[in-house]
């Protein structure tokens, strides 16, 4: 019945990673003995303090429509972040509040993007970044690059990527699912380029922030020229755990912003309050709150480095931040094993999924096909358990 579908949903991509987490629920339903490597979804508790202020919003009635871009409350709470954690100057005007990070992106392209509009987007990328620009009419350039170049563009290919026709360049710092922090200095550089042309916005999207083993955070808007042009995208799900509380926000101009709560308020409205009321204490909170997550993760990271580099013919970087591996997993394109061809990255994640109970995300849906990608947001038993199966499956 796809002809009576519109072009645009017949057209568009499943999400990789939801597809494979589908995958792993049906065969655990059906007895299966699964470890998901595939979800950046955090294994933690929503931290108590700020379920406490949940419970309270509940108490206190907050149940009617919120305004569309959020409540002035946690926009304000919002800016005292920006200024504390990013030294940026936002005012609420400049804040809109999204059902998680994922709609502020949909919002942005949809209320930026005309058909055949160019957007470039540095791979490998978050699965979500190349669809929601088509869903918009726009046009995703790739750039690519390599394990060899730690996953990072150059000055270099931003400046041969750009053509009359580009709008915009989508960035992740750190990067899913590549782990890759750019650097001031690495920013300050694609800046230089960007600067040669005042009609190109970027769109940085910080959700990872706080997940970072290398320092301190570097927003783009900070480099000089680039606040007026660049939406700040951030939410909650990541650094506090609340993946399912759907909280996002961003800061940008605010001729921007009245233009996503435009589309939002046609979609969406305004996004869960019960939420809204407890991210406003989850912002205000000192880090040190959330450092027992981030120092776990870490701890992970260096186990399941150490593990993935005792795997013949896996290549990986040590990640800067975020909470996943890309391994360049090539080695094993056209071998057989266990009587099955693998051809490619996603050959490889459903053997792997088939042969070692372990899911993980082909490349193919990041922008590179020569790699997987594997999330160590969860317990170290099941890293340890889930990397042992993939050794053994692949010494087949």
């Amino acid at each position: 019945m796809t002809e009576f579908l519109s072009d645009r949903v017949n057209t568009m991509a499943l999400s990789a990673t939801l597809a494979m987490a589908a995958k792993a629920r049906e065969l655990r339903a059906q007895g299966k003995d699964i470890i998901s490597l595939s979800l950046g979804e955090p294994d933690f508790a929503v931290p108590d303090f700020v379920k406490e202020v949940a419970k309270e919003a509940i108490d206190q009635n907050y149940n009617k429509y919120s305004p569309v871009d959020g409540y002035l409350e946690l926009k304000e709470a919002i800016c005292e972040k920006f200024k504390k954690d990013n030294n940026l100057n936002y005012t609420p005007s400049q804040i809109i509040v999204s059902t998680g990070a994922k709609q502020c992106l949909s919002n942005v392209a949809l209320a930026m993007l005309n058909p055949g509009d160019e957007v470039i987007l540095p791979t490998p990328y978050w699965v979500s970044y190349s669809d929601i620009t088509k869903i918009a009419g726009g046009v995703p350039v790739d750039i690519p690059t390599s394990l060899e170049t730690h996953f990072k563009i150059t000055p270099k290919q931003l400046e041969e990527a750009i053509t009359p026709r580009t709008k915009m360049m989508w960035l992740s710092s750190p990067g899913n699912p590549s782990g890759v922090i750019y650097t001031r200095e690495e920013l300050e550089a694609l800046a230089q380029v960007l600067r040669k042309y005042p009609n190109i916005f970027i769109l940085s999207d910080e959700i990872y922030e706080h997940i970072n083993y290398m320092g301190q955070h570097v927003s783009f808007a900070q480099i000089e020229g680039m606040y007026e042009r660049t939406i700040t995208v951030n939410g909650l799900s990541k650094a506090f755990a609340m993946p399912g509380w759907r909280m996002g926000y961003m800061g940008a101009p605010e001729w921007i912003v009245k233009a996503c709560a435009k589309i939002q308020g046609q979609i969406t409205s305004g996004a869960n309050t019960i939420a809204q009321r407890a991210s406003i204490t989850a912002l205000k909170a000192p880090l040190s709150k959330i450092q027992y997550m981030i120092d776990e993760y870490r701890k992970r990271r260096d186990i399941v480095y150490q593990l993935l580099n005792d795997i013949k013919g896996l290549k990986t970087n040590l990640p800067d931040g975020a909470f996943y591996f890309f391994p360049d997993v090539s080695y094993y394109f056209g071998k057989t094993l266990r009587s099955k061809q693998i051809q490619n990255a996603s050959d490889l994640s459903i053997y792997l999924l088939e042969e070692a109970n372990v899911a993980t995300v082909t490349g193919d849906a990041f922008g590179n096909n020569k790699c997987l990608r594997l999330s160590y947001a969860t317990s170290e038993k099941d890293l340890r358990e889930a990397l042992r199966r993939i050794k053994e499956a692949l010494e087949n």
